[in-house]
């Protein structure tokens, strides 16, 4: 007699003298305890040789909190482009401008209907996953299996499309936006801005809300089966284009956030995408490509490299001593500090 298919699916009992299966090893993916190790004792030696160099505890409590803080904001503007990259697989070249188009929007939420630049954050970042989605939608789901060269010239193209239609309506005169009660802080002797402290938590808070999105809901649990197997999720009736759609929604969205952050310290240009960009990739790399903590980790450490680097070597530009450190970690661990090789 022919087996039914449900008993087929049933497993059989082990044969007395069977050897019982193999469990599957459980993966981390997270950085190895000595990754941690390597990385924390880097950061201690450089902040204990510029405190030698500069000779002031102040200075170097100066630098450290300022590392933290800037390195907080470069998380923030990453966040997008980390999520994008992690489950498209695709290098958003405009990620940077959508950040500038975002603090234009803040501005003209700001300027035009009176708010608070924090309020903004309710019309930027619908508003913002509202574009994202479209653009995947039109531009990058037809071409996801076209050449890596075909990707990166159309996000290239929506770059210049962006900058080039904010410098035709708002010119290139540099604006700002004023945060009410705006003030320096001092702690240990050291004085920061309450806008970069709120910038900095809000990256946290970022960070959490990604990571509950992507483990504690049903949209997040398919968007990284899509990210782990395209193909497999397809086949158990995940909608993969949808998916696409969604994520790159919220890879926007997080541009929207960080723009509106950002644009209460920092000058608003159409071309201010191109700087946010360079320091992005340097944060994602050193991260771990796609992974949402690394990016954190990632700006941490690119922020702190260059306000120790600063007091290490003066009068050299702060990016030197970065760009040495990138170096350093693509030799030692291509696949960065959060990431896992393939």
């Amino acid at each position: 007699m022919a087996q039914s298919p449900a008993a087929s699916l049933t497993p059989s009992a082990p044969a007395p003298n069977a050897e019982a299966p193999a469990r599957p090893k459980r993966t981390y993916n997270g950085p190895s305890p000595r990754t941690l190790l390597v990385t924390l004792a880097m950061v201690v030696t450089a902040s204990v040789l510029a405190g030698v160099v500069s000779g002031s505890v102040t200075v170097l409590f100066q630098a450290l909190i300022t590392g933290l803080l800037t390195g907080g904001i470069y998380s923030l503007i990453a966040m997008g482009l980390t999520l994008v990259y992690g489950v498209l697989h695709i290098i958003n070249f405009a990620n940077g401008a959508m950040v500038a188009l975002s603090m234009f929007l803040t501005y003209a939420a700001v300027s035009g209907l009176g708010l608070h630049p924090y309020m903004a954050l309710l019309i930027t970042v619908p508003a913002m996953f509202v574009l994202g989605a479209a653009v995947q939608g039109t531009l990058l789901n037809p071409i996801m299996k076209a050449p890596i060269h075909t990707q990166l010239l159309v996000t290239i193209g929506l770059a210049l499309a962006i900058e080039n239609l904010l410098l035709m309506i708002f010119g290139p005169t540099p604006l700002s936006v004023e945060l009410p009660g705006d003030h320096g802080v001092s702690f240990l002797g050291a004085s920061v801005d309450l806008s970069r402290i709120y910038a900095f938590i809000g990256a946290l808070v970022l960070v959490a809300l990604l990571w509950l999105v992507l483990h504690k809901t049903r949209i997040g649990t398919a968007i990284r089966s899509v990210a782990a197997s395209p193909e497999g999720s397809r086949l158990v009736g995940i909608d993969v284009k949808l998916i696409y759609v969604l994520t790159f929604g919220l890879g926007a969205a997080a541009t929207a956030a960080a723009g509106t952050f950002v644009s209460t310290f920092t000058t608003i240009e159409p071309t201010a995408g191109s700087v946010f960009n360079l320091t992005a990739f340097v944060v994602v790399v050193l991260g771990g490509m796609g992974n949402v903590p690394g990016a954190l980790v990632g700006g941490l450490v690119v922020g702190l490299t260059e306000q120790l680097g600063g007091l290490i070597f003066p009068g050299q530009s702060p990016l030197l001593t970065v760009f040495v450190v990138f170096l350093i970690v693509l030799f030692a661990k291509p696949q960065g500090i959060f990431g896992r090789a393939s």
